[in-house]
């Protein structure tokens, strides 16, 4: 466990609200904040500790702080139904949290007539692993080394050797349970499948062909991909048809045409990863739904170097290049399996893309940002990402 502790001088906040006003305030403190503090004499007491606590729990994570990564603003202070103050992190502040396997983050406030103290204290995830993943990791070890590899570039300065091993056999017991899942779904009925998954962002998703340009679904390797698009996408009824993948032909052939069949009789289309362009840009014309599978590596011809977990990797920047001429938003799609055994399939709000400036840059720029997107969703769900894929593989 990790603990922060910071004092702040209420006199300093009473100089903040003197200085910026009510509206200066929001680049520090959250709405939320700004409305529990209230007006009057306790608002600096309040606000005061606050900001302890902000700069509480930036000093549980050094590093990231030094780096510039979070920001005391990425900490919010909420209090849940006891009253009890809780942290509300940002998307940057949940990541960096998930990278060090930080939970939650408890806190202690308090406040003399010139000072407010907060403490917050770490709480490290639980990192349960299932007896198979363990008799999976020594007896089927498939791509072992890859396996550990990745995850040492990505954890190996935030966790221990444990740690990122206890991961590791999370991850095949995750593609374990994948293998059932892929078994027993053609047994289903619809109201099981139905029942299966939980649906979270479609607004998002409709909010995003309201727009007239077709919606780029920017994802990944992750949860049980086939609970995620037969059970969880074909719930979509009304746009069934207009999902098309952008996939690469699975090996062998027979598993590919099985898997491809699967997906023709759920209504969704597939689209070969290279010579697709005109037939991608149709779609997008018509107001479809195109999918980008966006966490694998590729060869030069086809893409451009770009920080992955602070790594360089070669990534696909047809999706840049396809979101900046088109103005199709893109919005990052994810899903994972419950500890309950029930899955969610998640849409994003869309990732903001840079259109101005020169082209080179523009694709570097919205390349980055969409690697981003990909580090925070699979930081929550580390051990159901497919970390046997060798993405940071050398350029040749």
């Amino acid at each position: 466990m990790r603990q922060g502790i910071d004092t702040v001088e209420i006199s300093r906040i009473e100089k903040l609200i003197s200085d910026l006003g009510e509206e200066g305030l929001r680049d520090f403190f959250s709405e939320t904040e700004l409305a529990d503090a209230g007006t009057g004499k306790a608002q600096a007491q309040k606000l005061a500790a606050r900001f302890a606590a902000k700069e509480a729990c930036c000093k549980l994570f050094p590093k990231e702080i030094c780096l510039g990564t979070i920001e005391p603003v990425d900490f919010a202070v909420v209090r849940d139904g006891y009253g009890k103050p809780t942290v509300e992190p940002s998307e940057k502040g949940r990541a960096v949290m998930d990278l060090h396997l930080v939970e939650d983050i408890d806190l202690s406030l308090t406040h003399t007539e010139s000072t407010a103290t907060a403490i917050a204290s770490t709480e490290i995830r639980e990192l349960v692993v299932p007896w198979y993943g363990k008799l999976a990791y020594y007896i089927l070890p498939i791509r072992r080394k890859v396996v550990l590899e990745n995850l040492n570039r990505v954890f190996g300065e935030t966790l221990s050797t444990n740690q990122i091993v206890a991961i590791a056999q999370q991850f095949y017991a995750h593609y374990l349970k994948c293998f059932g899942e892929f078994l027993k779904m053609p047994f289903l009925s619809e109201s099981q499948k139905k029942d299966l998954i939980r649906i979270e962002g479609g607004e998002n998703l409709e909010q995003g062909l309201a727009k007239g340009k077709g919606v780029l679904i920017l994802t990944g390797h992750f949860g049980s991909w086939e609970v995620a698009t037969v059970a969880g996408i074909s719930q979509f009824t009304e746009f069934r048809g207009r999902f098309h993948f952008i996939r690469r032909p699975l090996k062998p052939k027979w598993f590919n045409d099985f898997v491809m069949r699967r997906f023709r009789q759920a209504g969704f289309g597939t689209l070969d990863k290279a010579g697709s362009l005109d037939d991608i840009l149709d779609l997008l014309e018509g107001n479809e739904i195109v999918v980008s599978i966006f966490d694998q590596f590729t060869i030069k011809k086809y893409g451009i170097l770009s920080e992955f977990f602070g790594h360089q990797a070669n990534t696909f920047k047809s999706l840049s290049v396809l979101a900046q001429f088109t103005g199709a938003p893109v919005i990052p799609s994810s899903s994972w399996r419950e500890p309950d055994g029930t899955h969610v399939l998640k849409f994003g709000k869309p990732v903001e893309v840079v259109t101005e400036g020169r082209t080179r840059d523009i694709i570097k720029k919205n390349t980055k940002r969409f690697n981003e997107a990909l580090e925070k969703i699979i930081l929550r769900h580390p051990e159901q990402w497919i970390w046997m894929h060798k993405r940071w593989k050398k350029i040749l």
